[in-house]
């Protein structure tokens, strides 16, 4: 994903977009492997395209923000450039513009020449680009596919807006079931908790990625502290069942007990130092 737009990296808004994407895409069973942030700037976009392009295929390369007309909305213009394409004014987009335009003369705005070119560049995407408009809404995304496209073994860019609520509204309607659907595994997900300092299971967590290199292991800290186990069903309870045992190990006697109740004294004040008890 490509985060797009001056206001995320200059810190005036926070992008809540691509954390609810990845969500998404997790319930499809589709990694998120990059979020890129780069500026209204036409180098920077495709500099962040072309590396994503040039990863392995196929792949689904998402933009988000810069879609208005506004001079700094210039996300169409640099996707058109960045791969090789004519910027062309769709029919359908300039309809709905034009219903923008009365709407503005019944305001009392003058709609000149250069007001209406402005508005209109909301209509301009590259050569061969589809529209994904969702139902109810006016603001559309687009494709663009790269070598036949993801879902044939290339690549596609999909260009959305930055509105959350619009950028939600799209992918919920048109992106999910047209490029995610059905097309991937779903993995299997196992969540164990416990109470002891995440350093402790070291042993354990470099053993289960030995023995299991394709299984993704994160540990999080926390009360209680976390750790989860992700890949296929039969790697993923091979993998949980060593990690069970091993907490099932330091839990035993008083010697878990003191390790669980000074980690949870540290946890609650992490500038306390270990008592006697602790060592």
């Amino acid at each position: 994903m490509v985060v797009i737009g001056d206001e995320i990296l200059g810190g005036y808004v926070t992008d809540t977009n691509s954390p609810w994407v990845a969500d998404r895409l997790r319930e499809h069973g589709v990694p998120l492997t990059r979020v890129q942030v780069v500026p209204d700037d036409a180098a920077a976009i495709d500099e962040a395209l072309q590396l994503e392009l040039a990863r392995g295929r196929p792949r689904l390369v998402m933009t988000c923000g810069g879609i208005g007309s506004t001079p700094d909305d210039i996300t169409y213009e640099a996707v058109a450039a960045s791969l090789g394409r004519p910027l062309v004014e769709h029919p359908d987009i300039v309809a709905r513009l034009e219903d923008v335009l009365e709407w503005s003369r019944e305001q009392g705005l003058e709609v000149t020449d250069s007001f209406a070119w402005h508005l209109k560049r909301m209509a301009r995407i590259p050569d061969g680009a589809r529209l994904l408009i969702r139902e109810g809404g006016w603001v559309p995304a687009i494709a663009v596919d790269v070598d036949g496209g993801c879902i044939d073994g290339g690549a596609t860019v999909i260009v959305l807006p930055g509105v959350p609520s619009e950028l939600r509204a799209i992918v919920a309607q048109v992106v999910e079931p047209t490029f995610l659907a059905g097309r991937n595994r779903m993995p299997s997900v196992v969540e164990l908790e416990h109470a002891f300092p995440e350093s402790a299971l070291n042993p354990v967590f470099a053993a289960v990625l030995t023995s299991y290199p394709d299984v993704k292991l994160g540990s999080y800290p926390g009360r209680p502290m976390v750790v989860r186990l992700s890949g296929t069903s039969e790697d993923v309870d091979a993998a949980s069942a060593l990690v069970r045992q091993e907490l099932e190990r330091l839990g035993r006697g008083t010697t878990g007990d003191r390790l669980a109740a000074a980690w949870s004294r540290r946890r609650a004040d992490p500038t306390s130092e270990p008592s006697q008890q602790d060592v």
